[in-house]
């Protein structure tokens, strides 16, 4: 049975919330860790402590799966009609969903039921729609011989979650591993394991076997490593920070050499020019700065403009964030929740306090909220004339912090939107489109956006360059090609 958001809230309220291991056949730890809600930092469960005697269990099942061909034996209209029964279960418990993401994260609920959860669904129904449309290919060979390449599922893969978009990245990842006959094993963030564990069960309820896709619960640093490490796992896609995107690096290269995808940090540039149309700019501006409160590896927070408007432009942001809301985010219309955990809140002040010591000028917001539910809300803040060599300019905040540097040219512009070790996401603002053009092609970033905020959709490839990431790409028909194998069948005519 479907839940309210109502059902949700209270069950949280009265700790009822499970996040268990399902690893088909194992049991694991089931109720290791104490699971808390950043709203008010309440216990609102327990989810599993996993480590290396769950992962191999899982791995070992996820292979036993994979060899017997259970899923990827299955043709692909088989396998496109159970993920499509599965998107129609997710489409009955979206509210649930929703409700399930906004107490674990703490993102606004408006948000969770409006975007995270729809889109959810809709990346695996495309995914799912996709599976009997992608064909092999016969190389241009003589009479003589004949070349077919085939595309194989790898086998096993790890999918490692980040907390900020539990629901979304959950099928960004499953949808293509598991439509092209994976088995995949999923690790859920230990900060937001409730949405993953229950889009699972809702799959195996729809036909999925449950030892082709399997949850394990637990710490980064016992699950996920041992995931990483394990010499049986072929592939492990990560989505997170820069920092723990080398460990898995380091954890394939000191054990079987697997593939590793990373999609990791962003510091990424807006970039407004004079010609810029500003009333329609300001809301995707603040948009791509403070959505998800920032909590988001595409954030806008660096913004460059045009000196000779950024004074007009500064005036029309700080009018704008009338509108983002902050409160408690279970509640419509808030937009601004909490951060998701006392030390990402301590990290985030650590800016603000960096930033008031380098005598950086802020024209909004700055205030911590600390006497409002779990104290972890944070205003949208707005510093100006922030000079590139400051650490606002050149770190990932990963919070509510926006720094305004102003430009004089193109050439600068540029030179400033690729002072970065990263190269994620980057937006331009101007009404000419051959300077958009050079502008666009000059940026070194995976998606650039035009007069607007965007990371595409689901039907463009996600993903960056430089230390945001590398090794493939999260949606399109792109993202098959990191849970593929490449093969050639030479045939040879006597």
């Amino acid at each position: 049975m479907a839940l309210s958001r109502q059902d949700v809230f209270a069950r949280a309220a009265r700790g009822e919330l499970r996040a268990p291991q399902l690893i088909a056949g194992f049991a694991g730890n089931d109720a290791g860790l104490i699971n808390r809600t950043p709203i008010d930092d309440s216990v609102i469960g327990t989810l599993g402590a996993g480590g290396e005697a769950e992962v191999d269990a899982a791995v070992r099942v996820a292979r036993a799966c994979f060899e017997a061909g259970t899923w990827r034996h299955r043709s692909p209209g088989e396998r496109k009609a159970a993920m499509l029964k599965w998107c129609d279960l997710l489409a009955v418990h979206a509210e649930e969903l929703a409700a399930l993401d906004c107490i674990d994260a703490g993102k606004p609920i408006d948000e969770c039921m409006n975007t995270d959860i729809p889109a959810t669904i809709d990346t695996l129904r495309w995914y799912a729609e996709a599976i009997d449309k992608c064909y092999g290919r016969i190389a241009p060979t003589s009479a003589k011989a004949t070349g077919l390449i085939v595309r194989e599922p790898v086998g096993v893969v790890g999918a490692v979650l980040p907390w900020n978009f539990p629901a979304q990245m959950y099928a960004w990842k499953v949808g293509p591993a598991l439509a092209v006959g994976n088995s995949v094993i999923v690790k859920p963030a230990e900060l937001t394991p409730l949405s993953a564990v229950r889009m699972t069960e809702l799959a195996h309820e729809a036909g999925i076997p449950a030892a082709a896709l399997i949850v394990v619960n637990g710490l980064g640093e016992e699950a996920g490593e041992a995931l990483g490490r394990h010499a049986d796992v072929d592939v492990v896609s990560f989505t997170g920070s820069t920092e723990v995107g080398r460990l898995f690096l380091k954890y394939a290269a000191e054990s079987n050499l697997k593939q590793v995808v990373l999609e990791c940090g962003g510091k990424n540039p807006q970039v407004v020019f004079a010609d810029a149309d500003l009333d329609t700019a300001v809301g995707e501006i603040l948009n791509a700065a403070f959505w998800n409160m920032g909590e988001n590896c595409s954030c806008g927070s660096r913004l460059l403009v045009d000196n000779t408007i950024k004074h007009a432009l500064l005036e029309r942001l700080v009018a704008g964030l009338v509108d983002w809301k902050l409160g408690d985010p279970r509640a419509p219309g808030v937009r601004i929740g909490p951060l998701v955990e006392g030390p990402h809140l301590a990290k985030v002040k650590g800016f603000l306090d960096q930033a008031r010591a380098d005598g950086l000028r802020r024209i909004a917001g700055g205030k911590i909220h600390s006497d409002f539910l779990s104290g972890w809300y944070v205003e949208p803040t707005v510093f100006v004339d922030v000079p590139p060599g400051n650490r606002l300019f050149r770190e990932e905040v990963f919070g509510p912090l926006l720094a305004v540097t102003g430009f004089d040219s193109e050439e600068e512009a540029i030179a400033l939107a690729n002072d970065t070790c990263y190269g994620l996401t980057a937006s331009i603002y101007t009404q000419n489109l051959h300077r958009a053009q050079r502008v666009a092609a000059a940026i070194r970033a995976g998606t650039v956006s035009v007069n607007g905020f965007s990371e595409g959709d689901i039907t463009t490839p996600f993903g960056g360059y430089r230390q945001s990431g590398f090794g493939g790409r999260d949606n399109g028909l792109e993202a098959f090609d990191q849970y593929l194998e490449t093969k050639t069948i030479w045939y040879v005519n006597r």
